[in-house]
């Protein structure tokens, strides 16, 4: 079994903020009701007065104002399906499994369309909430580990966050480049590794040019 991180690994860039945009064109009083909010969580984030799981949180929520949400999100990926990495769809297989943070609502209609399995951040456009741990970091290889996955013979991400569950494969592949360039994943130095821990516990992401 392979794995795939999605955002910028296997999709050049996030579909939650591209679905966000693409509701907000269609849907303007979201411009008003739910940008000016994200933007400054996104400000609070980059200063480091925001942990990941908060932004996104946050980030998700306009998902509880879009009324023709199945409507729009197939729309979106009709449009936006193309986009899928040329490299990836080249080795792609039945068994493949994305394993993403992105909501599991939007990211399931894209691994339908590909014919693959699917992990992703549960949440709840009711309620909005996250129903169960993000998809993200160490989260991510204590999924594969508790739900008794098949062993991973090749794991790929754009992101050093997802160290832990990179260890954990056969091999790992970091993809840079705007998802079109695949490389092995790197030996970390000391420094990096403190970086990455650092990343893990205060929800920063870092990539391999940060």
């Amino acid at each position: 079994m392979n794995a795939y991180d999605f955002d910028g690994t296997i999709y050049p860039s996030n579909c939650t903020i591209g679905f966000a945009i693409w509701c907000m064109n269609r849907h303007p009083k979201l411009w008003i009701t739910y940008a000016p909010r994200a933007f400054i969580s996104a400000v609070k984030y980059k200063l480091g007065k925001m942990q990941s799981y908060r932004l996104l949180r946050e980030l998700y929520s306009f998902l509880l104002q879009v009324d023709d949400f199945d409507m729009q999100i197939e729309r979106y990926w009709d449009k936006n399906e193309r986009r899928i990495s040329l490299w990836y769809l080249k080795q792609k297989k039945p068994d493949d499994l994305i394993i993403s943070a992105s909501p599991s609502c939007i990211i399931e209609p894209i691994a339908r369309r590909l014919g693959v399995s699917f992990v992703a951040s549960d949440y709840d456009r009711e309620l909005g909430v996250l129903v169960n741990n993000l998809m993200y970091a160490r989260e991510k290889s204590r999924y594969i580990i508790d739900h008794g996955f098949p062993v991973i013979d090749h794991f790929y991400s754009d992101s050093l966050s997802d160290t832990p569950l990179a260890l954990c494969a056969e091999q790992a592949h970091l993809v840079t480049n705007r998802a079109r360039t695949v490389k092995d994943w790197p030996e970390l130095d000391e420094a990096t590794r403190k970086r990455i821990r650092k990343e893990i516990d205060t929800g920063w992401t870092i990539h391999l040019d940060d």
